[in-house]
């Protein structure tokens, strides 16, 4: 019996506005994975750190201040570390086109803005958690 998803979701920083991140962990729960939510305002160890304690498959992080470079390359520096960078890690929240490709460029698996479709959020962190899986 194949073991269900667990993602982490997680608000790095001072954001404070966590409904996005609410929706998503609720499509993604309801698509039959396990959700741990962190709470707002954590830092990349505090993120790393849960991760790693609830044997996490995928990491969602959702950002909303402007403060999306930073923190998201904080995470993966930090799962790097630790040696934990065959987690999948996606994010959410207001970021500029101009950036995504950068943050995919470091290892975002994919940025899912205001308006994303939850289904295909499901469907796009199924597949690339399978991938990792098989390859």
């Amino acid at each position: 019996m194949e073991r269900r998803l667990r993602i982490l979701i997680a608000k790095p920083g001072l954001d404070g506005h966590d409904r996005g991140a609410k929706i998503v962990a609720r499509a993604l729960r309801d698509a039959g994975m396990e959700v741990i939510y962190t709470g707002r305002r954590q830092t990349p160890e505090q993120i790393v750190n849960s991760a790693l304690q609830e044997d996490v498959d995928a990491i969602g992080l959702s950002i909303l201040s402007g403060a999306h470079e930073t923190m998201f390359k904080r995470v993966l520096g930090v799962l790097t570390e630790r040696q934990a960078g065959d987690i999948l890690v996606f994010g959410g929240g207001i970021i500029p086109p101009d950036d995504v490709a950068e943050l995919k460029r470091l290892g975002i698996v994919e940025i899912f803005g205001p308006g994303s479709s939850m289904s295909e959020i499901v469907r796009i962190v199924q597949e690339e958690i399978r991938k990792r899986r098989d390859s």
